[in-house]
């Protein structure tokens, strides 16, 4: 059953959420690498009802090529969500938001490619969100950056995001739908290994004096997710040792 607007508000002033949460805790997390067969890489993640599909192909020539930098692979990322992915039906057409967000999301990952090693080639990255509940970007970054690292793209390092909401003097982590429209919305991403912060949006306003409480919630949810990501890829990288006749 769909909880109306000031439900959630009130169960967010008792400091709960719609789903059993406390306010803490991220979604239930769940990944996979190598789910295209045709594609150099590729990975699914659902967190919570959101999921998103990303696939990797190149490094390719650059097409067009005036693109073509001397010094660089481009990378070119494209977030689409399905017709299906929310209640109403969407355009095919892109949206000027899924414009926008194709350009967080190649901002968020390229501090972690080492693009020089393909100068005038292009790596493109196609994220499909194929349900909605919240947290499409966070969701396509972290799928992303896990099918860049099975294409075997040279990295410095995963990236991993989460989002986390203010509200009422309260911080919470990974928010979902609901959650969103009410809350200050704090998209980020960070490469863990080095500390270093790769995206951090405000969609709305909160205190700014709660900046390095809200830093420390994400940095320490985006650190658990970060190792999610490297046991996903570990696992796959031993499945196909032994499918190859590897211990």
């Amino acid at each position: 059953m769909k909880l109306s607007r000031e439900h959630v508000i009130e169960l967010l002033k008792e400091g709960k959420r719609i789903d059993g949460r406390s306010l803490l805790d991220p979604r239930p997390i769940q990944m996979e690498v190598g789910v295209v067969e045709r594609a150099e890489g590729s990975a699914i993640v659902a967190m919570g009802k959101t999921r998103v599909l990303c696939v990797v192909r190149g490094p390719m020539e650059c097409v067009p090529s005036y693109l073509a930098d001397p010094e660089k692979a481009v990378l070119d990322v494209a977030y689409r969500m399905a017709t299906f992915s929310t209640e109403e039906r969407k355009s095919p057409s892109p949206s000027r938001r899924e414009i926008e967000l194709s350009k967080v999301i190649r901002e968020a990952l390229e501090p972690a490619l080492m693009l020089d090693r393909y100068p005038r080639m292009m790596i493109r990255v196609y994220c499909l969100v194929l349900q909605a509940d919240g947290g499409t970007r966070t969701a396509s970054i972290n799928a992303a950056s896990m099918a860049l690292a099975y294409a075997g793209i040279p990295m410095r390092d995963l990236v991993a995001s989460v989002a986390v909401g203010y509200y009422d003097g309260k911080i919470l982590v990974d928010l979902n739908a609901a959650e969103d429209d009410i809350c200050a919305d704090i998209p980020m991403a960070m490469m863990p290994a080095y500390n270093k912060i790769t995206l951090i949006q405000a969609d709305h306003i909160f205190p700014v004096d709660k900046i390095g409480d809200v830093l420390k919630v994400g940095v320490n949810a985006m650190k658990k997710i970060y190792e999610l990501q490297r046991e996903t890829l570990k696992k796959r990288y031993i499945d196909i040792a032994r499918e190859l006749g590897g211990e």
